[in-house]
C-alpha cells in the first residue's frame, strides 16, 4: 500500500511556502529546478568537451599572436627577415654551414641557402601574410555571400533565379588562372598601395570574390527553410517590413552556419594563398611568404631538404589547426550532433 501524497517519506522533508507545499521549480523549493540554457551556452559546453577542437583553437590563437607580435618575436629570437648572412653559407656549394640547415642558437630554424636569411624570422613574418590574406578574404566572402544569399532565399522569384545563376557562373570560373592573369598586369602602385601591398589587396579581393558563392548557397538554402517558419509569419502579420524580418528574424538564426563555414573557409584560403605565392602570383620578394619559400626551396631541396620541410610544416600545422577547430565548432553548433 502506497503512502498518502501528503505524507513525507522517511528521512525527507517537504518544503512549504506559507504552509503550502512548494513547487519544485519555485524559489522556495529545496530542490533546484531545471535551469534554461541558451543555444550558445549549450554550444560552448559541447565545444569544451572536444579536446581536438580545443587543441586546434590553442594553436590558432598562438599563430595569431605570433603574427601580431612578429616584430617583437623576431627582435628577441631572430634576425631581420631580409638580412643576408653570407658568413653562414658555404661559398663553394651555397648551402648552410653546419648540419640541419644551419640550425644553431643564433638561427633557430637555420638559414636559407645561397643568401643566408634567417628561416625563423621569415616563417614568423610569413604567418602574417597567410593569416592576413585568409582572414580578410573570409570576411569579404562571408559578408558578400550572406547579403546576396539571404536576399535570394527570402525574396525568391527572378531575384533568386538571377543570383543563383551568378553563383553557378562564379563556381565554374577558373579562379587560379584568373588570379595569375590579374596579378601579372597589376601596377606597382595602386590606390595608395605599392609593392606587396597591391598584391595582398588583390589576393584578398580575388580569393574573397570567388569564395562568396559557397557562402551564398548555404545561406540561401537556410533562408528558404526559415522564411516559412511561424515566427516569420507572425512578424509579417504584425506588419513588419521585409528588411526588418531579414535583419531581426532571419539573420540571427543564420549566424551558426555562417560561423561554421567561415572557420572552414580560412584554411582553404591559406592553401590558396600559398599556392598562388608558390606560382609567383603572391606577394613580391623579398616579402616573406610560406608558399614563396617552398618555391625557392625547389632548386635547393637536394642539398638542404630542411628548407623545404619547415615552411611545408608551417602550412600543414596551420591548416590542420583551423580544420580541427572548424569541425569542433560545427559539431558544437549542430543540435542533432551526437557529441
Amino acid at each position: 500500500m502506497t503512502a498518502p501524497l501528503h505524507e513525507s517519506s522517511a528521512g525527507a522533508s517537504t518544503a512549504t511556502v506559507d504552509g503550502v507545499p512548494a513547487d519544485p521549480g519555485t524559489p522556495g523549493s529545496s530542490d533546484k529546478g531545471i535551469q534554461g540554457r541558451s543555444p550558445w551556452t549549450i554550444a560552448w559546453t559541447r565545444l569544451k568537451r572536444d579536446k581536438l577542437a580545443l587543441a586546434g583553437a590553442c594553436v590558432v590563437v598562438f599563430l595569431i599572436l605570433v603574427a601580431v607580435f612578429a616584430p617583437l618575436i623576431v627582435g628577441l629570437l631572430g634576425h631581420p627577415p631580409d638580412e643576408f648572412h653570407e658568413d653562414q653559407i658555404d661559398p663553394l656549394f651555397g648551402t648552410p654551414i653546419g648540419s640541419w640547415g644551419g640550425i644553431s642558437s643564433d638561427f633557430l630554424l637555420g638559414v636559407e641557402p645561397v643568401n643566408g636569411r634567417d628561416v625563423f624570422s621569415r616563417i614568423v613574418y610569413g604567418a602574417r601574410i597567410s593569416l592576413l590574406v585568409a582572414f580578410l578574404a573570409a570576411v569579404f566572402a562571408v559578408l558578400l555571400g550572406t547579403v546576396l544569399g539571404i536576399v535570394a532565399g527570402y525574396f525568391g522569384g527572378w531575384i533568386d533565379a538571377a543570383l543563383s545563376r551568378v553563383m553557378d557562373v562564379m563556381l565554374a570560373f577558373p579562379q587560379l588562372l584568373f588570379t595569375i592573369a590579374l596579378v601579372s598586369v597589376l601596377p606597382n602602385e595602386f590606390l595608395g598601395l605599392d609593392g606587396s601591398g597591391v598584391r595582398i589587396a588583390a589576393l584578398v579581393l580575388v580569393i574573397g570574390f570567388f569564395g562568396w558563392p559557397y557562402v551564398g548557397r548555404i545561406v540561401r538554402g537556410q533562408t528558404l527553410s526559415l522564411r516559412n517558419r511561424e515566427y516569420v509569419e507572425a512578424a509579417q502579420s504584425l506588419g513588419a517590413g521585409r528588411f526588418y524580418i531579414l535583419r531581426k528574424e532571419l539573420l540571427p538564426n543564420l549566424v551558426a552556419p555562417i560561423m561554421v563555414y567561415a572557420t572552414l573557409m580560412i584554411p582553404t584560403n591559406i592553401l590558396t594563398e600559398a599556392a598562388l605565392s608558390f606560382l609567383g602570383a603572391g606577394v613580391k620578394p623579398p616579402t616573406a611568404s610560406w608558399g614563396q619559400m617552398l618555391s625557392t626551396a625547389i632548386t635547393t631541396y637536394e642539398a638542404d631538404p630542411l628548407f623545404m620541410v619547415i615552411p611545408g610544416l608551417a602550412i600543414f600545422i596551420t591548416v590542420l589547426a583551423f580544420n580541427l577547430f572548424g569541425d569542433g565548432v560545427r559539431d558544437a553548433l549542430d543540435p542533432k550532433g551526437s557529441r
